[in-house]
């Protein structure tokens, strides 16, 4: 993989930040949702670390000073049960997958693009799962990252 290019390592930024939340979706989500889905939410968090630490390490690899979690993010409706909870979750995937996509569209690196091809695929098949649980209609993206 060759050095981030600004451009790069901007969009990078962006998909580190909607990893931050993700990563701190997952954690509230997992007081809410069934014990049938804990493995799922305990098995994304881990995914969503990794993409986030990927990230981190691209940006630093490229000179730049990754984006700082925030201690909190605010979520788009309350969270109070498992279905706001699963709601919460598609929006967060829907968030990385949107990210990873500009990542794309800004890189002709080829490693670079499979990491965030993977990245985004993952987020995709996330988040048509959370959506498809909740009866959200359509429960895939046309296009994802859109």
């Amino acid at each position: 993989m060759s050095t981030p290019s600004e451009d790069e390592i901007d969009a990078l930024q962006q998909a580190l930040a909607a990893e931050h939340a993700a990563v701190w979706s997952y954690g509230l989500a997992s007081a809410f949702v069934a014990a049938g889905e804990q493995q799922t939410v305990t098995k994304a968090a881990a995914t969503h670390r990794a993409e986030r630490d990927s990230a981190e390490r691209l940006i630093r690899d490229g000179g730049g000073q990754p984006v700082a979690q925030q201690p909190g993010y605010a979520t788009p409706k309350p969270v109070t049960d498992a279905d706001s909870a699963m709601r919460l979750l598609a929006v967060a995937e829907r968030d990385c997958a949107a990210t990873w996509r500009a990542v794309l569209e800004r890189t002709e690196d080829v490693p670079l693009r499979e990491t965030a091809l993977h990245a985004l695929t993952y987020s995709a098949v996330a988040a048509t799962r959370w959506r498809k649980l909740t009866g959200q209609v359509p429960s895939a993206a046309a296009l994802p990252g859109t």
